[in-house]
C-alpha cells in the first residue's frame, strides 16, 4: 500500500507538458479542479474525463503508475459510491431488499461521483508527476509575487509546501525500511484483525519521528550554510518566461472553461430517470 502512493514523486520525462511553465500547469490544475466540481451532467464530465486522458496521454507518465496512485483512496472511492447508490432514490426502482432500495438514479450518481473524485485526483497527482520541486517552488513565486506588495511573504508559505511535497516520498521510503527492519527482527504486521495490526503499527512512530527529526534539521542546516533568508534578495538559475507552448497551453485552458459552462448551459442537470429511460 505504501508503494502505491505516488503524490510529490517527479517522473523526470520530455514531454510537452514537462517543458510547459509551471505557473501555465498550475493555472490549468486550478480550474480544472475547480470545473470538474462544477459539471453537472454527464456530457460536461465527459469533456473533463477526456481533457484530463489527454493531458496524461501527452505527458507520457506511465498509465500503470497514474492507476497505481489511485489506489490509497480506493476505499474511500468505493465508500462514498455505495452512499449514494443505497441512499439516492431517484430513477427507476432496480432491486428492493430489506429497507434498502436500489435505483437507476443512486447507479448513476454513484458512476457521477467515482469518475469526478478519480480524475480530480489524477490532475492533482499529474501536477506533481510534470513539475519538478524547484519549478514547483519558482511557479509559485511568481504567481502569487503580487502578494508581496500587501506585505505577505508568501515565498515562506511556498517554500513549506514544495518541501512537504518533496518528503512525502522520503517519508514513505522510511516507513518501509522501518517495516522492513522490524519485520526482519520478528514483527508480525499482518496477522490478527484491523485493531490488532494498527496496534502494530504503533512502534513505527518512534523511530520516524527520530528520523523525520534528524532530517528537518539537516535540511534547515544545509539551508543556513547556504544563506537562505527567505524571499528576500532571492534570484533564480531558470527564469519563468511564457513561450508558445504555453500561449498554446492558455488559450486550450479557456477553451475548457468555456466548453464545460456551454455543455452545462446546454443540458443542464441530469435526470437520472430520464437518462435511464433514454438508455433502456
Amino acid at each position: 500500500m505504501l508503494k502505491d502512493i505516488t503524490i510529490g514523486q517527479y517522473f523526470p520525462l520530455n514531454s510537452v507538458i514537462h517543458r510547459l511553465d509551471p505557473r501555465v500547469k498550475l493555472l490549468y490544475t486550478f480550474v480544472f479542479i475547480i470545473f470538474i466540481v462544477v459539471s453537472n451532467n454527464f456530457v460536461s464530465l465527459a469533456f473533463c474525463v477526456a481533457c484530463a486522458l489527454a493531458v496524461t496521454f501527452i505527458s507520457r507518465v506511465p498509465l500503470k503508475t497514474v492507476i497505481r496512485g489511485l489506489r490509497p483512496i480506493l476505499l474511500v472511492i468505493i465508500v462514498t459510491s455505495l452512499l449514494q447508490i443505497i441512499y439516492v432514490k431517484t430513477g427507476v426502482p432496480l432491486i428492493s431488499f430489506w429497507k434498502i432500495k436500489i435505483t437507476s438514479g443512486g447507479i448513476l450518481e454513484a458512476v457521477f461521483i467515482t469518475l469526478r473524485i478519480s480524475f480530480l485526483i489524477v490532475m492533482s497527482t499529474m501536477l506533481t508527476y510534470t513539475t519538478s520541486p524547484t519549478s514547483m517552488t519558482n511557479g509559485l513565486d511568481r504567481a502569487f509575487s503580487p502578494l508581496t506588495k500587501l506585505g505577505i511573504d508568501f515565498n515562506i508559505v511556498t517554500m513549506i509546501m514544495t518541501i512537504a511535497l518533496r518528503f512525502i516520498p522520503t517519508l514513505i521510503e522510511e516507513v518501509d525500511k522501518i517495516i522492513s527492519a522490524q519485520k526482519s527482527r520478528g514483527a508480525d504486521f499482518e496477522s490478527g484483525n484491523i485493531f490488532k495490526r494498527a496496534k502494530m503499527l504503533i512502534p513505527l512512530f518512534v523511530p520516524l519521528l527520530f528520523n523525520s527529526s534528524r532530517r528537518a534539521y539537516e535540511l534547515a542546516y544545509a539551508m543556513t550554510c547556504r544563506c537562505y533568508n527567505g524571499g528576500k534578495g532571492k534570484t533564480t538559475m531558470n527564469l519563468l518566461k511564457y513561450k508558445t507552448n504555453d500561449w498554446i497551453a492558455t488559450f486550450l485552458t479557456v477553451v475548457f472553461v468555456l466548453g464545460v459552462i456551454l455543455l452545462n448551459i446546454k443540458f443542464g442537470e441530469y435526470n437520472a430517470q430520464f437518462t435511464f429511460n433514454a438508455a433502456v
